[in-house]
């Protein structure tokens, strides 16, 4: 084997320098800082990581099993960012309490939950399962071939599931994880009967072989719509898609709040571009019989999660079900018929949908460490105690709803655009999808408005009390409202995403 291929994958050898460095830095930092200076040195070698993923060029490796393209290489800074978020706003939760009582720096702070914050919290571990899901990320949307993908998809998946059941004083914490492993391993097992249907179909697992074999075929067998229909259902576990969906809600409640904020966009985003990888490359001849399931899984994970998402009254519960709507969004961008068009508006619209659901977890992650919980009741008269965290929590709702002018409304219109890009011939369902998205995002504004108007309207005889963010919270909704309101703005940034959108 030709060892210098791995030169190739300069992204992924970088980033398990980056896992091996966090490893024996664990194993060598003590005393009190350990804490903080672990936070700061995976921060650092995050920042760093960008800068192979930008110079990467597109590439294959290993006779096409490893095939990279600059989409992909985009779409791998998109995520490394906003894993730079996780990692910063978790150092709140990581960071030992100060005192049994409390953190007494801070004026009016109620006693210290235990959902607030881990005595002795093993950071290092932390960051390195972070690192070891964003690896598997990498080597899953870089694959050319279904054994690689499948392999990055289980090597993102089991330290996702540890990442749930980090609270391990959390008995929800325990819960979610096993209901997310269970789940896990059942869609793990359907998508990989679903690849051996189609090796039995075509005789090869490349993508690019499946595509010419299928491209000869006038006519499709039941083995490969059956294979088909599986591998569509083990990454619409991933995303959340309904009817896949069951597990997110109770998932995301139970997980600590910077891990649900990681599953809910990170590792979404990482398979949204793999799902419209496998189906350019690999399924494009069978586009006739997949976009129909697209399009009805598409109206049911819009609709229903908006419609449970009215219900909730916890927060996390009520941020899963918006989670699902904002997968069926994203999932618009993969029906259409142009392929520049729906890679940039799905890249486009992670990158936006990273910011703004990462503010909204931010800001749940100080309140929780403050003493509150995550029930929707406690943010009533938020805003009169912490006016600024109430005010940015509103300006990253308003751009989930896609409300203008921020980036939220851009995105959506672009997904729309790209939805019904090149059905030219028959458009009526792909408008039809469309439209009923369109109606969907009136339905959204509402129950987001619920939320804001706890904040600013809903009055309380005992709202939270007034406190300081730590600069780790400071700095990423800073980070987080810069992306709000420039990315919608500044339109260089879709046009360096549109010209790099090449599978």
């Amino acid at each position: 084997m030709n060892y210098s291929q791995f030169l190739l994958m300069m992204p992924e050898v970088t980033l398990v320098a980056i896992l091996i460095i966090v490893f024996f830095a664990d194993l060598l930092m003590k005393g009190e800082q350990k804490v903080k200076s672990l936070g700061l040195l995976t921060t650092l070698l995050l920042c760093c990581q960008l800068v192979p993923c930008f110079l990467a060029e597109p590439a294959e490796a290993f006779g096409g099993m490893y095939a990279t393209s600059e989409a992909v290489n985009v779409m791998k800074m998109i995520l490394t960012a906003g894993t730079i978020i996780v990692v910063v706003m978790a150092q709140t939760w990581l960071a030992p309490l100060s005192s049994p009582e409390g953190d007494t720096n801070v004026p009016g702070a109620l006693k210290a939950s235990p959902r607030g914050g881990l005595v002795g919290a093993p950071a290092g571990e932390f960051y390195t399962l972070i690192v070891s899901t964003l690896l598997g990320m990498y080597i899953m949307m870089s694959s050319g071939h279904f054994l690689l993908f499948f392999l990055g998809l289980e090597t993102a998946s089991v330290p996702m599931a540890c990442l749930a059941a980090f609270d391990k004083y959390k008995k929800q914490s325990a819960e979610a994880a096993a209901k997310y492993i269970l789940l896990a391993t059942f869609s793990s097992g359907v998508m990989l009967f679903g690849i051996s249907f189609i090796y039995a179909a075509t005789g090869t697992m490349y993508y690019d072989d499946v595509c010419e074999k299928l491209s000869q075929s006038y006519t499709f067998s039941p083995l490969i719509l059956m294979g088909l229909a599986f591998f569509f259902s083990g990454l619409g576990f991933k995303l959340s898609l309904v009817p896949f969906h069951f597990w997110t809600a109770d998932t995301y409640e139970g997980a600590p709040t910077p891990v649900t904020g990681y599953l809910s966009v990170i590792s979404k985003g990482a398979a949204a571009l793999t799902l419209l990888v496998v189906l350019i490359k690999a399924f494009s001849p069978m586009a006739q019989y997949y976009q129909p399931m697209l399009w009805v899984v598409i109206i049911l994970s819009i609709t229903i999660a908006n419609l449970f998402a009215i219900r909730q009254t916890e927060l996390k519960r009520f941020m899963a079900f918006s989670s699902i709507s904002q997968a069926g969004y994203i999932m618009l961008a993969v029906i259409g018929n142009s392929t520049q068009l729906s890679t940039a508006a799905l890249i486009y619209y992670v990158l936006v949908y990273i910011v703004a659901n990462m503010a909204v977890f931010t800001v749940i992650n100080i309140v929780e460490h403050r003493g509150g919980d995550t029930k929707m009741s406690t943010y009533d008269g938020f805003y009169q105690t912490n006016p600024k965290l109430a005010f940015l929590m509103t300006l990253a709702l308003f751009s989930l709803a896609g409300i203008p002018p921020f980036a939220g409304m851009f995105s959506k219109f672009f997904v729309f655009m790209a939805g019904v890009a090149g059905h030219e011939a028959n458009p009526f369902w792909s408008y039809f999808v469309v439209f009923i998205a369109l109606v969907n995002t009136v339905v959204s504004l509402y129950y987001y408005l619920l939320i804001v108007k706890a904040m600013y309207i809903k009055p309380t005889e005992a709202p939270l009390p007034t406190f300081k963010s730590d600069v780790n919270t400071k700095v990423a909704l800073a980070l987080c409202t810069a992306g709000i309101l420039l990315f919608g703005i500044l339109s260089c940034i879709y046009d360096w995403i549109y010209a790099s959108a090449i599978l």
